[in-house]
């Protein structure tokens, strides 16, 4: 059965399913424990794709389900189904409650509920019924005949609309309810232009928990079609890249998913509860460069990776991870804060009903500080100006990482050069934010692409940052 979301945060319409029934078998199921809850979700996904010239395909999709959730000590029962009733609750229940078999619960651990907020970070929009199947199409196609129309080299074209919404209920014991609703858009093209049998490729693209309408203007995606065209080009005339030890300047927004990687994943608490990261054991010690200070928000209005509530039901909030250098915080679900003996950080998260929450990162970023980029690069003989990059690689254990760039500069005698390609960035998180000399004024979110994967889930991010310069960073490179 087909049922309505909601117009704001407010409770979703769950049809015949007996939210207050369910609730009775979850307090039944948390006698005992130390926490858990049962998480409600309905989500509408839509995917448009054009490429080279026609409509390649189109897909929707509806799911709805629950997980039930046991967490004595630190075993977890978890149980998910994608029947919503109470049949279903009850057999999951079943599997559940097994996670409290054989443990003594001293009673004063038990988890206190998460506390309220009516602040909203995003408004109601409807991605998928605000703007007409053929309105989209259109827009694709004109996306299309706008990138071939301004560059004679353009021999390939892909663009794509992607969005779904999500109503989420939350039950706790007690009979806590909490509520949320999320939209989620992202607009992409990727380009192909080719010179003298020569073809590079390069893609833009932007989104967040907006409106259609907020991106689809034809100035904002032309703008993001001219980028495309401009990194391809770019990457045509680019020369190997060299390697070996130079200083790095990084620009500002995108550029951030080195901190994401390199660092944040190494904040987050269950790695930190298990001794795992890099970061274990370091509160309140130096673990970056003075002037360095890092935070993960998820309140940041509109941002892909902001949330009212997190899965769990805890309030999002800007939690400060590093400041000034020092190391003043971890991320937490409410898990391994209880077992951290902290308060939980809104940062538990779970890709679907059927998933269990973690401790992951919503919109983290570097501050700002008060260096200008045109110094940097000046004040740089030798090195390599990093603008945007690809995909990378973290272990989490020593925060080593590699990371390839997707557009690049020489620096040499404190002027940007020639463009590069094939360059990787290596070495290791902790190491680099001690590296760091200069923290440009400049910051940048990214443009609301970013998705981080952990554990197996994948999930919507924010990533920013300032420029910055990394001083003695190994390049590898094709030369």
């Amino acid at each position: 059965m087909a049922l309505p979301f909601p117009t704001d945060s407010a409770a979703a319409d769950w049809g015949d399913f007996d939210l207050h029934a369910a609730q009775g078998l979850l307090d039944e199921a948390l006698k005992g424990a130390d926490d858990g809850e049962m998480f409600i979700e309905r989500r509408e996904g839509e995917s448009l794709l054009f490429d080279d010239g026609r409509l390649k395909s189109s897909a929707y999709n509806a799911d709805q389900g629950f997980g039930f959730r046991v967490v004595a000590g630190e075993t977890i029962g978890f149980a998910n189904s994608a029947e919503l009733s109470l049949e279903a609750v009850g057999r999951a229940s079943e599997a559940a409650v097994l996670a409290k078999k054989g443990k003594s619960v001293d009673v004063s651990l038990t988890a206190s509920h998460p506390s309220r907020s009516n602040r909203s970070y995003y408004q109601a929009h409807d991605p998928l019924g605000e703007m007409a199947f053929a309105d989209k199409i259109a827009l694709l196609q004109a996306m299309d005949a706008y990138a071939r129309q301004a560059h004679a080299g353009v021999v390939q074209v892909s663009a794509s609309l992607a969005c779904d919404k999500r109503a989420i209920t939350i039950l706790r014991g007690g009979g806590q309810m909490y509520h949320d609703y999320r939209p989620l858009v992202r607009l992409n093209v990727s380009v192909s232009v080719e010179k003298n049998g020569h073809r590079e490729t390069a893609s833009s693209g932007g989104g967040g928990r907006i409106s259609w309408f907020d991106i689809t203007s034809p100035e904002k995606w032309q703008a993001q079609v001219d980028e495309a065209i401009r990194q391809a080009l770019v990457n045509l005339d680019a020369i190997p890249a060299p390697a070996g030890e130079m200083d790095i300047v990084l620009g500002p927004g995108w550029p951030g998913v080195l901190l994401h990687e390199a660092v944040g994943h190494g904040l987050e608490g269950d790695f930190n509860r298990k001794g795992t990261s890099a970061f274990s054991g370091k509160m309140g010690k130096q673990v970056a460069a003075k002037g360095v200070t890092i935070v993960d928000d998820g309140t940041v209005p509109d941002a892909r990776g902001s949330l009212n509530i997190d899965d769990e039901g805890t309030p999002t909030s800007c939690t400060t991870l590093i400041e000034d250098g020092i190391l003043v915080g971890y991320m937490h679900d409410r898990l391994s804060a209880r077992q951290m003996g902290v308060s939980a950080t809104g940062n538990g998260r779970r890709q679907s009903y059927a998933h269990q929450p973690l401790p992951r990162m919503t919109n983290t970023f570097m501050r700002a500080g008060s260096d200008k980029l045109a110094d940097m690069i000046a004040n740089t003989k030798k090195g390599l100006f990093a603008v945007n990059f690809g995909g990378g690689q973290v272990d989490i254990t020593n925060g080593k990482f590699v990371f390839q760039c997707t557009e690049a500069y020489l620096i040499e005698d404190g002027k940007v050069g020639a463009p590069v390609k094939g360059a990787t960035l290596i070495g290791d998180g902790p190491a680099a934010m001690g590296q760091v000399d200069m923290i440009g004024d400049d910051f940048k979110f990214d443009p609301g692409v970013g998705t981080c994967g952990k554990a197996g889930q994948s999930l919507p991010v924010g990533i920013g940052q300032p420029s910055l310069r990394i001083r003695g960073l190994t390049v590898g490179g094709t030369n």
